[in-house]
């Protein structure tokens, strides 16, 4: 199996870090071939602008998808993001470490996707259960200030799985299989830890949670999400339809 991690967190030696290690340590010791996207390391460039487009199909007016799509087609995209769809292009399993960062990723993984994930590389008709990645499974690890309580459907900051379904679908979008996430709670802001410490032990716990959720990831029941046979020619979800999220739903 090759494997690429996507990893968003600009401090190594944080429970974020630690983790990624952790991740990648036990994908290799399965047999994967791993490769890692350390997005701050790299300098990765979050924000899209004519800038990464040297030559365009339109000069008078910056249009985002048309540029993306004649670069992808034409083989001229932006090395930073011709490099990154290239991993993605060999990998049979994606995975993101990253700290929920005000309800949703840090800015940098938004604009990896904004970029990475271009027209093109998607179209109209080659996306959800007939995207480009299909077959293909993804899976999210992530970090999170409060504790789990406060994470869950009725807590202060709110379901979880509502927070990470944007990612989720987008995924989705792109053809993945998405398994269920993994998330550490209640960690600490410091950066370092001795090991011995209370913070160190929860660190090295979910270090070990980690590991058995990699363990077992051949035996994860897939998230399940609406595709195009669940939708009508409006683009509404058909009343025979289930509905997978709160986002997508059924209104009487």
């Amino acid at each position: 199996m090759k494997a690429l991690i996507v990893y968003a967190h600009p401090e190594p030696k944080s429970f974020n870090g630690q983790l990624e290690d952790t991740l990648s340590a036990e994908l290799i010791r399965q047999g994967a071939d791993v490769a890692i996207s350390d997005l701050y390391a790299m300098g990765f460039d979050p924000v899209e602008g004519s800038r990464h487009f040297r030559h365009r199909k339109r000069a008078d007016v910056f249009d985002v998808q048309l540029e993306q799509r004649h670069a992808y087609e034409a083989g001229i995209s932006s090395p930073d993001v011709q490099a990154e769809i290239d991993k993605l292009l060999a990998a049979d399993l994606v995975a993101f470490q990253f700290p929920i960062w005000w309800f949703s990723m840090p800015a940098i993984l938004k604009g990896w996707l904004d970029r990475v994930f271009l027209y093109g590389l998607f179209t109209s008709r080659r996306r959800y259960d007939k995207g480009v990645f299909t077959g293909r499974r993804a899976i999210v690890s992530v970090t999170a200030g409060g504790p789990e309580s406060t994470f869950s459907p009725g807590g202060r900051n709110g379901d979880i799985d509502l927070i990470l379904w944007p990612l989720h679908f987008t995924l989705h979008y792109m053809g993945y299989t998405v398994l269920p996430h993994f998330a550490a709670y209640g960690v600490a802001a410091a950066i370092r830890y001795d090991g011995i410490s209370a913070e160190g032990e929860r660190l090295n716990a979910y270090k070990d949670e980690l590991r058995r959720y990699v363990e077992r990831i051949d035996s994860l029941q897939p998230l399940r999400f609406n595709g195009w046979d669940d939708w009508d020619e409006s683009g509404q979800l058909r009343s025979d339809a289930p509905s997978y999220s709160a986002f997508m739903r059924h209104v009487p």
